[in-house]
C-alpha cells in the first residue's frame, strides 16, 4: 500500500501537477488530501476542478473553512494582504466548487494493511489552526493528539517538512504543494519553485515515509502569478529568481 500525502495546494495548479506526475511515476495507489487548496494562489477554480477529478479523500483544512464563510478568517489573521487573497479566491469560485469544499472531512483513517492505520487531519485532531512541528513540546503534543492512536499521523498547515516518531506513532507532515516555507515564522521565503509531497509506504507490517520535493516548471509559474491580479501573488512574485539565469 502506497499512500501520496498532498497538502497546502493553495491554487497552485502547476506545482499540483508537478506532484501528480511525480506520484504517478512512482506508482502510488491512493492520494489523501490534507486540506488548503484554493486560497491565496493565482488558479482557484482550476485548482478545485482538477481536484475534484482525483476523487480523493480530502480533508478540510483552516483555509477550506475560509472559502466556505470568510468571516472566520479574522479569528486566524488579520494580515491585510492575507485577507484579500482569500477574498480574491473566493470570488473567482463557483458556488458548486464551493458545495465540493463541504465534503472535505476533518480526519480521516485509511487503512494501510495489516492492521495499521494511517490517521490524517490538517493541524491536529483538535483544531485546523494549530501547529504541530517537531519543536512542539511532548506535553503539548500529547495534548493536541488527545486518545488518538495510529501508525501513521499524518498533518499540513505548517508549509513545514517533517518526520517525527511519537510514542511509537510516526507523525508526518508532507509540506506544502503549493507554497512551501524556508522556515516556521512569519513572513519567512515562498519557495515555489518546488513542489513538496510524501509518500507514505506499508509492507509486510511495517510502514516507511518518503518526504519529496519536485521541480515545478518555473517559466508556468511566472505566467500565471503575472496573470493573476491576487494582491499575494504579486507580493510572491516580487520575490522570485528569475528564470534566465
Amino acid at each position: 500500500m502506497r499512500v501520496a500525502l498532498i497538502s497546502d495546494l493553495h491554487a497552485n495548479l502547476v506545482a499540483l501537477e508537478a506532484v501528480l506526475a511525480d506520484a504517478a511515476r512512482e506508482g502510488v495507489d491512493t492520494i489523501l488530501c490534507l486540506g488548503d487548496v484554493a486560497t491565496l494562489g493565482p488558479q482557484p477554480a482550476a485548482l478545485l476542478a482538477r481536484l475534484q477529478a482525483l476523487d480523493c479523500i480530502s480533508i478540510r483544512g483552516n483555509h477550506d473553512d475560509f472559502l466556505l464563510d470568510q468571516a472566520l478568517i479574522h479569528r486566524y489573521t488579520e494580515a491585510e494582504i492575507v485577507v484579500k487573497a482569500v477574498e480574491w479566491c473566493q470570488a473567482r469560485t463557483t458556488d458548486a466548487q464551493r458545495e465540493f469544499l463541504t465534503s472535505f472531512v476533518p480526519h480521516a483513517r485509511v487503512p494501510l494493511g495489516d492492521g495499521l492505520e494511517l490517521l490524517a487531519f490538517h493541524g491536529t485532531p483538535r483544531s485546523n489552526m494549530e501547529d504541530l512541528l517537531a519543536t512542539t513540546p511532548i506535553d503539548q503534543l500529547d495534548a493536541m493528539l488527545g486518545d488518538h492512536r495510529a501508525a501513521v499521523m499524518a498533518c499540513g498547515h505548517t508549509h513545514i517538512q517533517m518526520l517525527r516518531q511519537h510514542r511509537g506513532t510516526l507523525i508526518v507532515n508532507p509540506g506544502s504543494v503549493g507554497m512551501p516555507f524556508a522556515e516556521f515564522v512569519d513572513g519567512a521565503p515562498v519557495l515555489m519553485w518546488h513542489a513538496e509531497y510524501a509518500i507514505v509506504s506499508a509492507r509486510d507490517g511495517g510502514v516507511s515515509v518518503d518526504l519529496r520535493r519536485v521541480p515545478v516548471d518555473m517559466e508556468a509559474t511566472r505566467a500565471v502569478l503575472v496573470a493573476s491580479d491576487n494582491p499575494l501573488c504579486r507580493a510572491i512574485l516580487a520575490h522570485m529568481p528569475c528564470t534566465d539565469g
